[in-house]
């Protein structure tokens, strides 16, 4: 007895750790500062506003799923074992589940079953499978935010530049004036403000055709995402989206995560340019793709 007994003590040490860690780690939705990080007043910009020039990179499975969800197989295990493995996570939604109508959860698992059947035609309908991500679409706001790929911020008084390394898609923020969406687009119309030391972000003007993951989660055209950054420390901020689309959820919902400042000496955006990767997989099947010589 006396020898299981030591035996036992590290997996006890182990698992008390364990337990005191999950302690401090804030549940989705609950901002880190939240008694764990002193008040903190950001450096300022020439007119006074928070500057939040830099490069900035969240840490999260949410491009996978947004909601929590453990660790899957990819499409093909058979051929990418685990290379094409997603790793599971906690989540970013705000009370774990997104509120969807009952047609429009049907919708979201069906978007998961043909995640992978992409179409090229001029059909309107042809945004209605593939998960777009998968055909080097753009990834449209949130979602491109919390991809596995870092983002920069170029801020003016009058407008805020935001340059995602994700195939360069880019966003400009109006701050003063603000402007109506000529068109709908992938990215949205973004107009902001300051409240205090947040920068409140209120976009629309979305086409309707991006996913806010691989999971199929989406969203319709009449999607209104509401942004808001606030600086925490000079190395992260918090980054909290309220999402209201009446023809895809009963209510507004809200997601939340930090960024993290990159800070590397010399850091800067690298490209990801997909529009290569993606070109067998969609004309092939039509007889349009020539290998390139080697």
């Amino acid at each position: 007895m006396q020898i299981r007994a030591r035996g036992l003590v590290p997996h006890v040490a182990a698992a008390a750790a364990a337990v005191l860690c999950l302690a401090v780690i804030p549940a989705a939705g609950q901002a880190p500062s939240d008694g764990l990080f002193p008040a903190y007043t950001p450096p300022r910009t020439s007119d006074g506003k928070p500057n939040l020039n830099g490069i900035w990179q969240a840490f999260v499975t949410a491009n996978w799923d947004i909601e929590a969800h453990a660790a899957q197989p990819g499409p093909h295990p058979e051929v990418m074992g685990a290379w094409g493995a997603g790793p599971g996570g906690q989540g970013i939604v705000e009370g774990g589940e997104i509120p969807y109508r009952p047609e429009a959860l049907a919708k979201k698992k069906e978007n998961f079953e043909k995640r992978m059947a992409v179409k090229v035609t001029n059909d309107p309908h042809r945004f209605d499978t593939g998960e777009p991500e998968l055909q080097c679409y753009r990834p449209g706001v949130p979602r491109a935010n919390y991809m596995p790929f870092p983002f920069q911020i170029f801020q003016t008084p009058s407008e805020i530049l935001m340059v995602y390394e994700y195939k360069g898609a880019v966003r400009t923020i109006y701050m003063d004036p603000h402007r109506v969406a000529p068109v709908d687009s992938w990215m949205g119309w973004s107009n902001g403000r300051w409240e205090g030391d947040t920068l409140v972000v209120d976009v629309t003007g979305f086409n309707g055709h991006t996913w806010f993951d691989r999971a199929g989660n989406f969203h319709s055209d009449a999607l209104h995402v509401v942004e808001r950054y606030t600086p925490l420390s000079p190395y992260h901020f918090m980054y909290e989206a309220t999402i209201e689309d009446p023809n895809v959820f009963t209510r507004p919902w809200k997601m939340s995560f930090p960024l993290y400042r990159r800070v590397e000496p010399n850091v800067q955006l690298g490209e990801f340019n997909c529009v290569p990767f993606v070109e067998e997989l969609m004309y092939a099947p039509l007889g349009l793709f020539r290998p390139p010589s080697r």
